[in-house]
């Protein structure tokens, strides 16, 4: 499923921030887009159940772009304050429960991919979950360097069971004018469903 995110929605929040040499790392971003999309069917079928998918994109500024830096430990600490603080309106959006859950990165030009791999991996995730309310599965990722207006498929899965087959999609997003190239685009995606028709087998239960 694919969405082009539009407008911004502007919140009055501040979130904390550190400093990176004479940059100053903050985790406010300059955009957040909200997006919510319900599927009611697919190739002409009714869905099975009506399935609500919701995300998160933040776009930030990458106080490290355009030179190498050893020590991410600041983009590092940046992901979870970003969870707890935006997440929450995601998950907000959906009609039922998280079921799947999922999280990806654009980094601009100026940067490169160890940046978003800092982001999203080491201290994200806990975060994540501690805004869906659990969750033992991993989180699928994807991420990438590109320009202004790149789009990305943010995969989701099942947040308790990687080995369950009805949650495992896509939601294809971007925004218009981001990444710039000293920024990064974070997305946060969550739903409370599967594919809306699923037919090829439910998969097996965790190991």
């Amino acid at each position: 499923m694919a969405a082009f995110a539009g407008p911004a929605f502007r919140g009055r929040h501040r979130c904390p921030a550190r400093r990176v040499g004479n940059r100053r790392m903050t985790a406010s971003p300059r955009k957040v887009v909200l997006v919510k999309e319900t599927v009611l069917a697919e190739a002409g079928s009714p869905a099975v159940r009506t399935v609500t998918r919701a995300a998160v994109v933040l776009v930030i500024a990458n106080p490290i772009s355009g030179r190498f830096v050893s020590d991410l430990s600041a983009l590092i600490d940046l992901g979870p304050l970003l969870a707890e603080r935006w997440l929450p309106q995601a998950v907000s959006q959906l009609d039922g429960s998280v079921v799947a859950y999922g999280k990806a990165a654009i980094v601009g030009v100026h940067g490169d991919i160890e940046h978003a791999a800092a982001v999203l991996h080491p201290k994200l995730g806990k975060a994540m979950r501690l805004a869906v309310g659990g969750g033992e599965a991993i989180i699928p990722s994807t991420a990438k360097v590109a320009s202004a207006g790149a789009r990305i498929d943010v995969p989701l899965g099942h947040k308790d069971n990687v080995w369950s087959f009805n949650e495992l999609d896509t939601l294809t997003l971007g925004v218009e004018d981001a990444p710039r190239p000293d920024e990064i685009l974070v997305v946060m995606a969550v739903s409370d469903g599967g594919r809306p028709n699923p037919r090829v087998g439910a998969g097996r239960l965790a190991v």
